[in-house]
């Protein structure tokens, strides 16, 4: 499989945007973020988002970003958007001078939750990978592009048909910033079947 950037198209464009085979860099806008309801009781959908359309039941989608946020919650990285109330995503949102928090969001129906980490503020790059099994999804991220982490396993209730998917970057608060994307690969799915326990009986 080949990941095609003439094959991207946008749910919402950047203040700016260079788009190439092998690099893509987005400009952010403020006040823009991707957040459904939960905790903050507050609807946010309007982030810059670049994706292709699939219907493969089985891949992995990996990218690298580089990133000079600065700004509370700046963020980039790897999004699955279906619609306002259902998508995914996998990020560094930067907090302050000290530390920013590696995490992801699954919205499934309406609903956000959020999982971080806490890492030093001064990484500036993460590759992250974005697996499918059917409609059940692996994020994983990776400081080198070789070794990866399990950050997430998630189901999503209206992913199991067609989906897009790809990056993202926005600013939350009163800032902009660039991020940078390269080494977007579509391969064969790298999150093996499980080879444990097996499933219940029907």
């Amino acid at each position: 499989m080949k990941f095609d950037v003439n094959q991207l198209k946008w749910t919402r464009e950047p203040a700016a945007y260079t788009l190439s085979p092998d690099k893509i860099e987005i400009v952010t806008r403020p006040c823009t973020d991707l957040w459904q309801r939960t905790y903050y009781h507050f609807r946010n959908d309007n982030a810059p988002v670049l994706q292709m359309e699939t219907d493969e039941q089985f891949f992995s989608f990996t990218v690298k970003t580089a990133f000079d946020s600065k700004r509370r919650f700046d963020q980039c990285g790897i999004v699955m958007y279906l619609d306002s109330e259902n998508w995914l995503k996998g990020s560094i949102e930067y907090e302050n001078a000290q530390f920013q928090h590696l995490g992801s969001v699954v919205t499934n129906l309406g609903y956000s939750d959020w999982a971080t980490t806490e890492i030093d503020a001064s990484v500036k790059s993460m590759w992250y990978r974005l697996s499918r099994r059917g409609d059940d999804y692996c994020i994983e991220c990776s400081e080198d592009g070789c070794t990866f982490r399990q950050m997430r396993v998630c189901h999503m209730w209206k992913g199991g048909g067609a989906v897009r998917f790809g990056i993202y970057a926005c600013s939350p608060e009163e800032s902009s910033f660039k991020a940078t994307f390269t080494d977007m690969t579509m391969t064969e799915c790298k999150w093996q079947a499980h080879d444990g326990q097996q499933p219940d009986p029907v």
